[in-house]
């Protein structure tokens, strides 16, 4: 079954009208809309005309907005990479992507966060025969590490994370910290806005460059700029929105992209938004 967008429409209007401080009213002004038909909007009730007039003053891209209201967005099919795989554990209302990534050749791998459970990610380890060298954190929010002392209990590896965000068990990185694992190179970007240290991991060495990129974007959406909604949005525009097009984004909720089709399709990036 296809993993759904983590993100509608009103999830991504609620964010940029919260990470800009702009109230209702305030809103209605710029835009020339009424109160009343932004209050049914954010409501669910979804409208063209309105989304794409508030839009602007919401720095988000009218034509991906009306594409992904209207239910026109659809992800990016990926396919099957070899070395690449993703998790989906629930973590109370919410599902949450860990992922491994391996050399082919020398079975040498790299977990990306544990999710709620790594369950179903020992059994891959064990089915493909994977020696796991190293446990990589994009960030500390629970949902994304509840399951660390058990990974690392079972793997051995040594776990890192970012130096502004530390995490029980872990050894704090700066940004550009650098990592090999049999033909694997990661590089560690700083990516934060919507948790203090978020790091995005960008792997080559597989048939196509990775980015693993935690809650800093998802596709057709982002994370909250819970900490800086403006340097959430800076750091994905330029530490992660600057790969190459056929880069695999891997975010810490929904399903898999690329950097091309976020460049294209994501309300928050979309033509230059």
């Amino acid at each position: 079954m296809a993993i759904p967008l983590e993100d509608n429409f009103t999830d991504i209007i609620g964010k940029a009208q919260r990470g800009l401080r702009i109230s209702d009213s305030q809103l209605a002004e710029e835009s020339s809309v009424s109160a009343d038909r932004i209050r049914k909007l954010r409501d669910g009730t979804f409208d063209d005309e309105t989304a794409a007039r508030i839009a602007p003053a919401l720095q988000l891209d009218a034509a991906a907005l009306c594409k992904l209201g209207s239910g026109k967005w659809d992800p990016e099919s990926v396919g099957e990479i070899d070395g690449l795989a993703q998790f989906n554990t629930q973590y109370g209302d919410m599902t949450v992507n860990a992922y491994l990534v391996w050399d082919p050749a020398s079975r040498e791998a790299v977990a990306f966060d544990t999710g709620a459970d790594c369950g179903g990610m020992l059994q891959r380890i064990a089915k493909e025969k994977l020696d796991v060298k190293l446990i990589l954190l994009t960030h500390a929010h629970p949902d994304h590490v509840a399951d660390l002392r058990r990974l690392t209990k079972e793997t051995g590896a040594p776990v890192f994370i970012s130096e502004r965000e530390p995490e029980e068990g872990a050894e704090s990185i700066a940004e550009g910290k650098r990592f090999r694992v049999g033909s694997l190179e990661i590089e560690a970007r700083l990516t934060w806005g919507h948790s203090p240290g978020g790091m995005t991991y960008v792997i080559t060495g597989l048939s196509r460059p990775v980015a693993v990129v935690g809650d800093s974007l998802f596709a057709g959406s982002m994370g909250g700029g819970n900490v800086s909604y403006e340097d959430a949005v800076r750091n994905n525009r330029e530490k992660i929105l600057t790969l190459p097009d056929e880069t695999i984004v891997c975010p810490g909720h929904g399903p898999l992209t690329t950097v091309g089709k976020e460049k294209r399709d994501n309300p928050f990036f979309a033509g230059g938004a």
